[in-house]
C-alpha cells in the first residue's frame, strides 16, 4: 500500500543556509550613484536653464566638431602626399640645380632690399645733418675712388657678396641673441664681481677698525702713564 502522505521538500531557507544564496543578493558596488536634482528641477526645465533646445544644440556642435576633425586629418594626409618631392633619377640633377638657382635669387633680392633700405636711412641722416663744404668734397672724392675701384676689380663671388652685404635688423637681433650658457656665465661673473667688491669693502672696514682700536689703546696707555707721573 502506498503512503497516504508524501514527504514535501522544505522550500524555506533557515538562517544557517543563508550562505548558499549570497551570490544572488545585490551588492553595494552594483548600485550607481545618481546626481541629486531638486524636485522642482528636472532635465529640460526652464528653471534649470538648460532646455531641450540646448541639449540639441550641444549634440549638433559635437557632431560638427567631429566632422571638422575628420576633414582636417584628411587634408593633412593629402598635403603630405602633394608636397612630397620625388624626382626621377635621370632628371634629379636638373631639378636640384633649379632649386639652388631659385634660392640664390631669393637671397640676392633680399639683400638688395636691405641695401636700398640702408641707403634710404643714410640719405635721411645726411639731409638732417648740416655738413661743411670740405666734408662734402671729401665724400665726393671718396665716392669717385670707390667707383674707380669697383670698375677695376672683377665681380666678386657669391660667398664674398654674402659676407660684404649688410645684415638686416632681424638678423642682427638673432645674432645678438644669447644662449642659456652665455646668460648663466654672465650671471656667474656678475655674482663673482659683487662678492669681490663686498670682500674688499669688508677688509677695508676691518683694517679701519683695527687702526682705530690701536689708536684708542695708545691714547689710553698715554693717559694712564700721565696719571702715574702726576701721582
Amino acid at each position: 500500500m502506498a503512503p497516504t502522505r508524501q514527504k514535501v521538500k522544505n522550500t524555506k531557507v533557515s538562517g544557517k543556509d543563508v550562505h548558499f544564496n549570497k551570490a544572488k543578493l545585490p551588492t553595494a558596488a552594483v548600485k550607481k550613484k545618481r546626481k541629486w536634482i531638486p524636485e522642482h528641477k528636472f532635465k529640460g526645465s526652464v528653471k534649470e536653464g538648460r532646455g531641450f533646445a540646448f541639449d540639441k544644440k550641444q549634440k549638433v556642435r559635437h557632431e560638427y566638431n567631429k566632422l571638422l576633425r575628420k576633414e582636417r586629418k584628411k587634408q593633412t594626409t593629402e598635403s603630405k602626399v602633394m608636397y612630397k618631392e620625388e624626382y626621377p633619377e635621370h632628371l634629379k640633377h636638373l631639378y636640384l640645380a633649379e632649386e639652388e638657382k631659385l634660392r640664390n635669387e631669393a637671397w640676392t633680392n633680399r639683400m638688395n632690399r636691405s641695401k636700398l633700405r640702408i641707403k634710404g636711412q643714410l640719405k635721411d641722416k645726411q639731409s638732417a645733418a648740416v655738413d661743411d663744404g670740405d666734408d662734402e668734397e671729401e665724400e665726393f672724392i671718396g665716392g669717385s675712388e670707390q667707383m674707380d675701384s669697383v670698375s677695376e676689380n672683377p665681380k666678386p663671388t657669391m660667398a664674398s657678396e654674402k659676407e660684404s652685404l649688410p645684415i638686416s635688423n632681424r638678423m642682427k637681433k638673432k645674432m645678438e641673441k644669447k644662449t642659456s650658457y652665455q646668460r648663466t656665465k654672465e650671471e656667474f661673473e656678475r655674482v663673482r664681481e659683487n662678492q669681490r667688491k663686498k670682500k674688499e669693502e669688508y677688509l677695508k672696514n676691518k683694517q679701519q677698525r683695527e687702526e682705530a682700536l690701536q689708536r684708542y689703546k695708545q691714547k689710553k696707555i698715554r693717559g694712564v702713564s700721565n696719571a702715574e707721573q702726576k701721582d
